[in-house]
């Protein structure tokens, strides 16, 4: 999937968590919005990649592409720094919808990701979609239509 509808589906995921959630949505939606972006440090390639390029290759050459990053270790390890080190829950919470959306999405590529990591194997959906390819404008304009939705029942009712 490509950084634009990583960040749409950091939004969505963003918005439909800030339904639930009696925390600021504003904070809520930031946090998705990075937190779409945070599994990919390790592809020099990504945008953040591309920001923080020594770490990106430091955690390229420590575990590769869609590996730990992209595990529920990763997510597990990262909410306990959340819990630590952020003051403000929304803002924490969003950044975990956010990379859980991420992951899921690259779920939805044929190259999957090691959800289990440090085991090996691969978790992706039966069907897959090709990184820039017509699936992915049709789950961006699926995400859009979600996004939309939400965002009305957060701002609107």
């Amino acid at each position: 999937m490509t950084g634009q509808t990583h960040i749409l589906g950091g939004i969505t995921a963003s918005l439909a968590f800030a339904q639930l959630s009696p925390e600021e949505p504003v904070l809520i939606l930031i946090g998705g919005v990075i937190g779409s972006l945070i599994p990919d440090i390790c592809h020099g390639g990504s945008k953040i990649g591309k920001t923080f390029p020594l770490l990106s290759k430091l955690i390229n050459s420590l575990f590769g592409h869609r590996t730990f990053t992209h595990s529920l270790l990763f997510l597990a390890l990262s909410a306990l720094l959340f819990h630590f080190i952020l003051p403000i829950d929304g803002l924490a919470h969003g950044l975990l919808a956010g990379m859980i959306s991420h992951i899921i999405l690259d779920m939805m590529t044929k190259h999957g990701v090691k959800l289990l990591f440090p085991w090996k194997v691969k978790f992706r959906f039966p069907f897959t979609v090709k990184t820039g390819g017509f699936g992915e404008y049709v789950a961006f304009a699926a995400l859009s239509l979600f996004a939309v939705y939400f965002g009305y029942g957060i701002w609107f009712q």
